[in-house]
């Protein structure tokens, strides 16, 4: 007993020097945050935690409406902003004055509390044009599906998040949330960085059966306010089986990733009959994902190295090869994080933790993201240029003309051609089609700063006053 209570003794003081040690190496001040409750009127406060929602003037244009809660996960608040297909395919906030570093991006959807407007929309999301989220039939029915997250950096002091009808209902948007992270937050080799945008395609915590916020968790700011989907097997069809400690798990809440301590207080392990684990999920095809995998081993039986031995395979590959959580770890009840980036040819991607020395596997979290490359903006000055020529010739509403020109690129602007420039590593203007839309403003300056336009057609509209002579500086322009 003395010896098991020593045993103890060593883990809380390490794991109170762990936290410690966090504390005194950052010292920085809060993370910024902000917290836009959509479509409302008012800044609001939710329980249980007091959370401050800002109202959304000045965001943004849609209309407003009262909203329901398709899911438990979804933040308490009461309205939401739709975005009619009437005001245009694209319709966007912007938030400015966001200092430049790393954010989860978070946005809950919900839909119009109409007896009238059953219809569930289905839309794309994108942020700093980049596309991440697609929603898709069935999305208000499923808890993880009422939501959508990414982790991104902002380079230009502001952020851009638009929504992107595809013709089956109106975009609606319960919420946003933008909240600082580390810097190097999940960085997972070579190809991460300020060129990629990692999308939350899975997060699972292991055992509780109980999902949770960070929040709920006793996590910290710095690790955003990530949602755990709790889980009690990772699969219907298997034997495995939940466990759980009350043992302090050392070497958590550390930078960058600061993962709360109760992830690994619990777990998922294999049975005699069947000492494999198996998870499988649904991806999209042809992309590369960051797998993370969490572990600690909490289970009575195992105290020492060689006790438990396991291989891990991801999609038939292994991927890390006789994981012993005590060596890797140096201690029991300590956590232990592995990661892997993965190429997914298929539409699954399994997960497989299979024993070759002793007893079964376990495994405490899971966590997947989608590694989406960033896509390049179109170049400021001709972004510019386009509003200019948007207002001087009163477009129509339907056409829309918000966000950016030419990314993401599953959704141009109506009427706008693009193409890259290597050379500027943007894309750039290079045509104009608003033949027969109804305009009867003024051709503006401005449009002479599209530099790189080889066709424009605005016939068959009622535009007044003067072809500029600054379209003569247009070295490039062949059909006018």
């Amino acid at each position: 007993m003395r010896r098991r209570s020593l045993g103890l003794l060593r883990l809380w003081l390490l794991a109170f020097s762990a936290a410690s040690a966090v504390l005194a190496a950052d010292p920085r001040k809060e993370p910024f945050t902000i917290r836009i409750s959509c479509g409302s009127f008012d800044d609001v406060r939710t329980a249980p935690t007091n959370t401050l929602w800002y109202r959304d003037f000045g965001y943004t244009g849609g209309r407003f409406a009262n909203a329901t809660r398709p899911s438990f996960i979804i933040p308490p608040l009461k309205t939401l902003r739709h975005f009619p297909l009437s005001d245009g395919p694209e319709n966007c906030y912007y938030i400015n004055n966001v200092p430049n570093e790393h954010y989860q991006v978070r946005l809950f959807f919900a839909l119009v509390a109409d007896p009238n407007l059953d219809s569930e929309p289905i839309f794309d999301v994108s942020v700093e044009g980049t596309l991440f989220s697609s929603l898709l039939l069935g999305w208000s029915s499923e808890d993880e599906k009422t939501f959508a997250e990414a982790l991104v950096f902002v380079q230009d002091s502001s952020l851009s998040i638009c929504f992107h009808s595809t013709g089956h209902g109106d975009p609606s948007i319960l919420s946003i949330e933008v909240l600082q992270i580390d810097d190097s937050a999940y960085k997972l080799g070579p190809s991460w960085g300020k060129g990629t945008v990692l999308r939350t395609a899975k997060r699972l915590t292991c055992g509780s059966g109980k999902p949770a916020f960070d929040e709920d968790l006793n996590g910290i700011h710095w690790g955003g306010d990530r949602f755990w989907l709790g889980v009690k097997t990772l699969s219907s069809s298997s034997d495995d089986q939940p466990i759980s400690t009350e043992n302090v798990i050392a070497e958590t809440l550390l930078a960058p990733n600061f993962y709360p301590q109760s992830i690994y207080q619990s777990a998922i392990v294999g049975t005699d009959r069947q000492p494999s684990l198996s998870f499988e999920m649904d991806v999209t095809p042809n992309r590369n994902y960051s797998v993370w995998l969490h572990f600690a081993e909490i289970e009575n039986g195992i105290t020492a190295e060689e006790e438990r031995v396991f291989d891990v395979l991801i999609n038939g590959d292994t991927a890390f090869k006789d994981i012993d959580i005590i060596r890797m770890a140096g201690e029991r009840f300590t956590a232990l994080v592995l990661n892997k980036t993965v190429v997914v040819t298929g539409t699954t991607l399994t997960i497989v933790l299979q024993p070759v020395k002793g007893t079964r596997a376990i495994i405490s979290a899971i966590e997947v993201f989608e590694i989406i490359l960033a896509e390049k903006k179109t170049l400021t000055q001709e972004v510019s240029a386009l509003q200019t020529v948007k207002g001087s010739l009163a477009l129509p509403l339907r056409l829309g003309w918000n966000g950016d020109p030419c990314v993401p690129q599953q959704h141009p602007w109506s009427g706008v051609e693009c193409q890259f420039d290597d050379t500027k590593g943007h894309w750039v203007i290079d045509g104009l089609g608003l033949d027969n839309q109804g305009l009867r403003g003024v051709i503006p300056g401005d449009i002479s700063k599209l530099q790189h336009l080889q066709s424009i057609n605005l016939s068959g509209n009622s535009i007044k006053g003067n072809i500029p002579l600054t379209l003569g500086t247009i070295s490039g322009l062949q059909v006018l």
